[in-house]
């Protein structure tokens, strides 16, 4: 099947300041792709690029196999067939809801039907008639998503649509958009710098930095299996530990861990819930922070700080003793 989206060796920049650096992405038709990374990583710019308002100096973008950017062509936004979903949902306040979402649509006897059936989709059936103002946060992003779905568009681009939310809203927000990406098997990328949300939303998930992919994959491979131990500290929460490894053992500050990696010096990642707690032993708790569901327990072991993460009401308290033994597999990173 031809991917949604296709892009080699991208390269773009603003005046005099060279942004992306080559970046290859693909995502498959029916996949939600997370592109995550930190501020001025290149993020929007690869956004624009594909959407087609921002150039690209060299590579390629196909859109369903169809070539929109590069080798001297440069398809208009309006006729790359793409749905753009911005921060702050940038609906009209002067039209109803159903006016925003059939504000691209050709007029026709089916308009109103089309505008109805993807206003159910998003589950404000019902909102029709209210203005942009009456709704909440959360709904004018969801009707920033029906605008977008409404054409039927090859690809669905999110410009970190749950910033503005807060918290608790943001995660029923996020559920209730993909959910309804995936009842129409739609392609999209979503674009964000909140790990959580990549890991929890998309099929897959691109490491952007310093306007490169440093590492795409599954989340599950992404979080296990970090290329280098910058990713996996950016991704998810990281226990990284100077090690000296000698026959595939890495002497740390948690003891003898097997590796896989040559002979060495480096650092081993380890996850907080891979660090397991026993009453008694050499380490001293210095801080518990609460979450609800679980805890973070930060510990001190022969002048070594590490941050374990606990689960259930059983967490230890300040000023106990304990042992940190360690559960899963150890990653080496050689210097």
């Amino acid at each position: 099947m031809t991917p949604a989206l296709t892009v080699r060796g991208v390269h773009a920049s603003h005046p005099g300041v060279p942004v992306l650096h080559g970046v290859d992405l693909e995502v498959q038709a029916g996949a939600i792709v997370a592109v995550l990374g930190g501020s001025g990583c290149g993020k929007t710019t690869l956004l624009r690029a594909i959407a087609g308002f921002h150039p690209v100096d060299a590579g390629s973008v196909h859109l369903a196999g169809r070539l929109v950017a590069g080798d001297g062509v440069d398809v208009p936004p309006e006729r790359r067939g793409v749905g753009l979903v911005p921060q702050d949902g940038a609906l009209f306040g002067h039209l109803t809801v159903a006016g925003n979402v059939a504000f691209g649509l050709p007029r026709g006897p089916r308009r109103h039907d089309r505008v109805a059936e993807v206003l159910e989709l998003v589950g404000l059936a019902g909102y029709a008639t209210r203005r942009p103002d009456e709704l909440s946060g959360g709904q004018q992003q969801r009707v920033a998503l029906a605008r977008a779905l409404a054409p039927g568009p090859a690809l669905v681009l999110l410009d970190e649509p749950f910033t503005a939310l807060d918290a608790g809203l943001r995660v029923e927000v996020r559920e209730q958009v993909c959910a309804a990406l995936r009842a129409v098997d739609a392609s999209a990328v979503l674009v964000t710098h909140d790990q959580q949300e990549a890991l929890g939303a998309a099929d897959l998930v691109a490491v952007l930095s310093q306007g490169r992919v440093v590492q795409a994959g599954p989340p599950r491979e992404l979080y296990g299996a970090p290329v280098d131990a910058d990713v996996g500290a950016f991704v998810g929460e990281a226990v990284l530990l100077p090690a000296v490894v000698v026959a595939g053992m890495a002497d740390t500050a948690v003891g003898a861990l097997p590796v896989a990696g040559p002979d060495g010096p480096g650092r081993v990642l380890l996850r907080p819930e891979q660090l397991r707690l026993s009453a008694g032993g050499p380490a001293v708790v210095r801080e518990v922070v609460f979450h609800g569901h679980d805890s973070t327990v930060l510990v001190e072991l022969h002048g070594t700080v590490l941050r374990c993460r606990t689960a259930g009401p059983g967490a230890p308290v300040v000023g106990d003793r304990v042992g940190v033994g360690v559960e899963g597999p150890a990653r080496f990173y050689p210097s």
